[in-house]
Formats: C-alpha cells, sequence, structure tokens
C-alpha cells in the first residue's frame, strides 16, 4: 500500500470523522475506501473498527459543552455497550462471514423511520431521562453495540435512533452521548481485533489519523444545525445505506 492510497485513506478518514460524529454513518466512508484500497472484507472490517476509535477521540474533544453533566449516565450506558460490543466482537471471530448480511439492512432501516420520527414518542423519553436508562432501552442499546462491536455500519443511528426516543434533551446532546457510546463500544471490539493480527496498522493509522480532524468539526455543525431537518437528512442518509446494503445482501 504506497503513500498515495494512505493519503486518500486520510482524505476518507476526515469524510468518515465527520459523517460519523454527524449522523453515526462513519462506516459508509471508510469501509469501502477500505475495500477500495485492496483488504479483503473482514480484514477491511477489523481495521476500520481500530481506526474510527479517531472519531470517538475527536468527536469527544468537540462535544465538550454537550457533555456537560451527563457523566452519570454516560457510564452507566458505557458499561452496557462496553459489553456489548466484546460480544460483537468475539461473534465476528467465532460466526460464519456475513451471518447477519440478511438483517442488517431491516435494522438501519428501522432506526432511520425511528430518528425521524423520533419527537412524536417523547412521552416515553420523559420517562427514561429521569431515570437514565430503562431495562427496555439499556437491553436495547446493548443490542446496538454487540452490532457495533459486529460489523457497525450505521450502529450511530441505530443509538441516535434510540436516544432521542429516551431522552428528553437537544440532538446536540443526543448526539454527543451516542459518539461516547458507540466509541466504548468499538473501543472493545478493536482490542479485541488487535489481537487477531488481521489489522493492517497503516490503513488503520491512516484513517484515524483523518478522523480525528473530521469528527472534531462534526459537532460544531450539530451545533449550529437547526434539529429537525438534521434528523430527516440523516434519517434519509440512513434509508439510503439500508437500501444498498440490502441489495447487496439479496442480489
Amino acid at each position: 500500500m504506497g503513500p498515495g492510497v494512505l493519503l486518500l485513506l486520510v482524505l476518507a478518514g476526515v469524510g468518515a470523522g465527520l459523517t460519523g460524529s454527524v449522523a453515526g454513518l462513519a462506516s459508509l466512508v471508510s469501509y469501502p475506501a477500505l475495500l477500495a484500497a485492496g483488504l479483503p472484507p473482514l480484514a477491511a472490517n477489523m481495521t476500520n473498527t481500530v481506526a474510527m476509535m479517531g472519531t470517538t477521540v475527536g468527536a469527544a474533544a468537540g462535544s465538550r459543552p454537550e457533555l456537560s453533566g451527563q457523566r452519570g449516565r454516560l457510564l452507566r450506558l458505557s458499561v452496557i455497550t462496553m459489553i456489548g460490543g466484546a460480544v460483537g466482537g468475539v461473534l465476528l471471530l467465532v460466526t460464519p462471514p456475513g451471518a447477519f448480511t440478511a438483517v442488517v439492512p431491516w435494522l438501519i432501516a428501522g432506526a432511520s423511520i425511528l430518528l425521524m420520527v423520533g419527537q412524536r414518542l417523547r412521552a416515553a423519553g420523559e420517562r427514561g431521562d429521569a431515570a437514565g436508562l430503562s431495562p427496555a432501552a439499556g437491553l436495547a442499546a446493548f443490542g446496538v453495540a454487540i452490532y457495533g462491536g459486529y460489523f457497525g455500519a450505521a450502529a450511530g443511528v441505530l443509538m441516535l435512533a434510540l436516544l432521542s426516543t429516551v431522552w428528553t434533551q437537544s440532538l446536540a446532546r443526543t448526539n454527543a452521548a451516542k459518539n461516547i457510546a458507540t466509541g466504548v463500544a468499538n473501543l472493545v471490539a478493536a482490542i479485541v481485533f488487535a489481537c487477531t493480527g488481521k489489522v493492517y496498522w497503516p490503513a488503520a493509522v491512516a484513517l484515524c489519523a483523518g478522523s480525528i480532524l473530521g469528527s472534531w468539526v462534526g459537532p460544531l455543525i450539530v451545533r449550529r444545525l437547526p434539529a429537525g431537518p438534521l434528523r430527516i437528512v440523516i434519517g434519509i442518509a440512513g434509508l439510503g445505506l439500508a437500501v444498498v446494503l440490502g441489495w447487496k445482501a439479496f442480489s
């Protein structure tokens, strides 16, 4: 893998970090970039999970105002996603390739629709906000984290849709929490993958470097855009990804 390819991966990392911190769709950019660089699917998946830790670092740095006051419930949520991410990482190693292929498009499509209509479910969100996470919401977050550790494409959309329905706060604050929650799931899975020897480290470093910059800018954008239209844009992008993955799965 030459310097030109690595430079393109840095640029792809910037795009992935930006889309990931804003919309939870980092892998929509980074995973195809790794495939285009010549990595086989399994190695690309593992390399992508490791590289996207840069998205968490950049988003956390850019979201400090939104993260203020959320420490308690973020700690509880992070414990859930940490365990789920570990389970997902192990599942990737022990299950046949593509075991979740047929299910993933439906998950992403459902989450995208939920995100767009989530404001109508705020009554449930008010109850969840007081307690942090209800048992049902905690179980759902655990499931999202398993998926994030296993594959991760649009895991951020799934988590953002979930948190938007159970927490009554601004989209910017919920998005910041989503970035941390999914980042913890990615971290544990990344540790599992780093021990397998299948991570292509030059590509991981290049993508990670770019994603730090892109994800640092993302929260600044979310902070300034109106929440309603942004939900619609993210939802439509998620539906587009669901269609693409569904076409690949069933064609």
